[in-house]
């Protein structure tokens, strides 16, 4: 099968050496995604609207490999503060509802900025 690897542009590709996407076949793994646009955090202390925004940019980017939003098939959600979980699950679901993904909401100390508060790994399968 031939592998596809989907960039953003970020300078954060290079230097680093990932993806933001790699489709294999009609597997798409999407990386964590943050909600920054170029250097700026977009929702800077909410997180219902970092992850509305990071939903949208997912969205954006399984369009880019051939899918949609109903092909998401796993989430994985890393907030820094696991106390504000419903912000989150409230923007996963206004995303995701009918799909129902298989999930994770994990808490971790701390993102590379400290003013994101949270990250989203999505894994999408191509329905055939």
């Amino acid at each position: 099968m031939k592998r596809v690897n989907i960039s953003s542009g970020a300078v954060w590709e290079d230097l680093v050496g990932y993806s933001r996407a790699v489709r294999i076949g009609n597997q798409i793994e999407i990386s964590g995604t943050t909600s920054v646009d170029g250097e700026t955090v977009i929702g800077k202390g909410d997180l219902y609207r970092q992850t509305i925004y990071i939903f949208q940019k997912i969205e954006k980017t399984l369009i880019e490999a051939g899918a949609s939003i109903n092909d998401i098939v796993r989430t994985r959600m890393y907030v820094t503060d696991i106390s504000k979980w419903e912000e989150a699950g409230r923007a996963h679901s206004e995303f995701l509802k009918d799909i129902k993904p298989a999930t994770s909401m994990i808490e971790v100390k701390r993102l590379i900025d400290p003013d994101l508060l949270i990250e989203i790994e999505v894994t999408a399968l191509i329905q055939k």
